[in-house]
């Protein structure tokens, strides 16, 4: 707990909890969304691995990143969650600046 508060730059082991449930609850979602959107699109055992990972990559990872945002608001950590999204856009846009 002390690693993860130092880590991550927390100032209290509830904080830590507090960001580790929200991981939780996304991922979670996101699995339970997963189902409901493949579904939806029709797909299943026969459906081509590289259809749905393409399909995995559009959607859901966009829609972690959001529920990422919104359980840490609803858990009062958006700030620490706001600042680690703005290190990953950064990190993804790299390869596209010149």
């Amino acid at each position: 707990m002390e690693r993860l508060k130092h880590k991550w730059g927390l100032k209290s082991s509830l904080q830590v909890l507090l960001v580790l449930l929200t991981f939780s609850l996304a991922g979670s979602s996101v699995v339970v969304l997963r189902q409901w959107y493949f579904g939806a699109l029709g797909f299943d055992e026969q459906t081509a691995f590289w259809v749905k990972a393409l399909a995995y990559v559009l959607f859901m990872f966009p829609a972690y990143q959001l529920l990422i945002l919104a359980y840490g608001s609803l858990l009062g950590q958006f700030r620490f969650f706001w600042e680690k999204e703005k290190k990953l856009a950064l990190l993804l846009a790299r390869p596209f600046r010149g």
